[in-house]
């Protein structure tokens, strides 16, 4: 019986050492507090400040975020912020929170602050700084994110008067320039957007420089006939102070104007119109040659003859597709008067030519 018990003692002995060997000193319980985001990024607009950042989804001992509290929006004038203080205000964690699929995708916030109006400035170097601080469920935060500063400049009116209409050669937008001339480092410059209707996508059509004429307009030739388009402009503050990177300032922006490119406008009246008769040892017929009409949307021409005392009348029965053309339907003895028009992809035909005449002998 002693014998057994030693040899149970000593297969157990290792057993227990080994056991005991994986206990480590007790962990710390985690406090979940997120990691202070380190992207935050702001775009002001008139008196509107954008905020971004990316929502974190580890905490600061690299455990995964089981819950959040709300995002506190720190702002003071001071360079350099080293707590929030009381806040301007606060964004509501995203609901649900879940982990990105993958380490490239991110899940942002926002939160939208409006500046104070006495805290605008005509000083360029005047700015202000923001940070956000993550709290957890509750209530504590690690600590502020990464600060960004928003100049103060004072943001500029949106254009008078803005107009657009249709002409042959563009739609040309006008407004009234209302802006007097900047001094360095200032400058500012007018920006014209283009949508088309029931599109989510904005192109930048124009930027102008405000300069000092008082009434200010552009043609925009990069649009499609037979469609609404929407446009706005607004004015903008571009402060390039030497050695420091460009900042910009967008002001307010104008009411939509919506137009339709709707094509009424007929190409340019074809010239250079000659008539020439060839006949003998062949069946008689007159050439016809023009200048070529240049419009981009031109779709060919139509060809016109008379003799007095009688109304023109078109002679070919499709379009001529270029400049010139031969009239085969000519009797001896007659002297024939020729015009010919331009005609666009939509059908709008341009004035006669100046005419032409030929006698066939």
């Amino acid at each position: 019986m002693k014998l057994l018990r030693r040899r149970l003692l000593a297969i157990a002995a290792p057993l227990f050492l080994a056991a005991c060997a994986t206990i480590g000193p007790p962990q710390p319980p985690s406090l979940e507090l997120p990691k202070p985001p380190a992207d935050l990024h702001a775009a002001r607009k008139g008196d509107r400040v954008t905020l971004t950042w990316t929502v974190p989804t580890s905490t600061t001992d690299r455990q995964a975020v089981r819950s959040l509290g709300s995002t506190q929006i720190c702002r003071g004038l001071a360079a350099q912020l080293t707590q929030c203080g009381t806040p301007v205000g606060k964004a509501a964690p995203p609901i649900p929170l879940t982990a990105p699929k993958s380490p490239k995708q991110k899940i942002t916030s926002s939160y939208i602050d409006t500046l104070p109006a006495q805290s605008e400035s005509d000083d360029p170097s005047a700015s202000i700084t923001y940070a956000v601080e993550v709290l957890n469920a509750e209530g504590r935060g690690a600590g502020l994110s990464n600060q960004v500063q928003v100049s103060l400049i004072r943001a500029l009116p949106s254009p008078r008067d803005f107009g657009a209409r249709v002409t042959s050669g563009g739609i040309v937008l006008t407004w009234a320039n209302d802006l007097h001339s900047a001094a360095p480092p200032l400058r500012y410059v007018y920006r014209i957007y283009r949508r088309l209707e029931e599109s989510p996508q904005e192109t930048l059509a124009a930027e102008l420089s405000a300069g000092s004429e008082h009434d200010l307009s552009f043609t925009d030739l990069n649009f499609e006939w037979e469609k609404t388009y929407e446009y706005r402009a607004e004015a903008v503050t571009v402060i390039a102070e030497q050695d420091k990177p460009e900042v910009v300032v967008e002001g307010d922006e104008s009411p939509e104007v919506k137009v339709f490119a709707h094509d009424v406008f007929p190409p340019t009246v074809p010239s250079g119109l000659q008539a020439v008769f060839s006949g003998p040892g062949q069946k008689a017929f007159i050439d016809l040659i023009w200048a070529p009409v240049t419009d981009v949307d031109l779709d060919g021409y139509n060809v016109y003859r008379y003799e007095e005392g009688s109304a023109p009348v078109k002679i070919n029965s499709e379009l001529v597709k270029t400049p010139a053309y031969r009239d085969t339907s000519v009797i001896s003895g007659k002297h024939y008067l020729y015009s010919v028009s331009a005609v666009d992809l939509r059908g709008n035909e341009s004035a006669h030519s100046e005419e032409t005449g030929e006698t066939v002998p």
